[in-house]
């Protein structure tokens, strides 16, 4: 949806939202790998969705740029942003013992 104001054209993202609660992704961020911290692309889930933001819940450890782990393993990012994609495969469950 895109409306005129002044002479420029601005687009009314509140309609539109790029992610949704329950959608699984992928997030640039760092985290532990085989006990080593890396910066790769993580998988995770998307908890909660805002104008701007979108809240994605991981099962690992997640830590912020300066070091700082994530208590609640709930990273936010904008929706244009580059550290945030689609998940490329599904993710596994594990199976359940009869």
């Amino acid at each position: 949806m895109a409306r005129k104001m002044n002479g420029s054209t601005t687009i009314n993202r509140i309609d539109k939202h790029l992610h949704s609660v329950g959608e699984v992704v992928e997030v640039y961020c760092d985290h532990n790998r085989d006990g080593r911290r890396v910066r790769d692309w993580l998988q995770g889930v998307v908890v909660q969705v805002d104008e701007k933001m979108v809240a994605i819940q991981f099962t690992e450890d997640v830590y912020l740029t300066d070091g700082w782990m994530v208590p609640d393993r709930v990273l936010w990012t904008q929706h244009s942003s580059e550290s945030i994609r689609q998940a490329k495969r599904k993710r596994k469950r594990a199976k359940r013992k009869s």
